[in-house]
């Protein structure tokens, strides 16, 4: 592997993951800072909650682009699947704290399916069908989320994936627990202060 090239790669990676689209969007459209609204989160659902549907989804669509687009490039620069799958790690962490917005950004889900849409893309869709199932039966995002990703890691467990694989897959999925544990005092705080 060239490491000249993987480090570009990388660096490439972090910049589109840390592209604030939630915060773009509130900006231009609405004139307001979206980390000051709500539960403060610069993702999809705090961005649904205060603009309504049409611009979450918007915001989910570009957020989940931004995967597909660090894995793209990983495969343009020929790195290997280990060079891949740390573009993917990269990518993500640029989401949740993006140089672009004082490294305060969302909490990963869209970018991570992004990221497993491009490498997993049989499983990522039967998780997209369910996760669009669940959410219309529970109204519960967090729910519907971790059914579907926990089908994707076991579809890939029973399908023979390697440890590494597997590995990237829960890395990836711990994130968001985490990023939602680093943003509760915030969101606490907003909370508080809306209420």
């Amino acid at each position: 592997m060239n490491w000249m090239i993987f480090g570009f790669t990388l660096i490439t990676a972090y910049l589109v993951g840390s592209f604030p689209t939630a915060l773009v969007y509130s900006r231009i459209w609405h004139g307001v800072d979206i980390r000051t609204l709500g539960d403060g989160n610069m993702g999809a659902r705090n961005t649904k909650r205060q603009f309504g549907v049409k611009a979450g989804v918007f915001v989910a669509l570009v957020d989940i682009l931004k995967g597909v687009a660090a894995m793209y490039i990983a495969a343009i620069a020929d790195l290997p699947l280990e060079g891949k799958l740390a573009a993917g790690v990269v990518v993500i962490l640029g989401h949740d704290f993006p140089i672009f917005a004082r490294f305060k950004g969302g909490q990963g889900f869209a970018t991570t399916s992004g990221v497993f849409i491009y490498l997993f893309p049989l499983p990522a869709a039967i998780g997209g069908l369910i996760y669009g199932g669940m959410l219309l039966f529970t109204h519960n995002s967090d729910l519907a989320a971790s059914l579907a990703m926990g089908q994707l890691f076991l579809y890939e467990l029973i399908s023979g994936a390697s440890l590494l694989v597997l590995a990237f897959i829960v890395l990836s999925l711990l994130f968001v627990p985490l990023k939602q544990w680093i943003d509760k005092p915030r969101r606490q705080t907003l909370l508080q202060e809306h209420s």
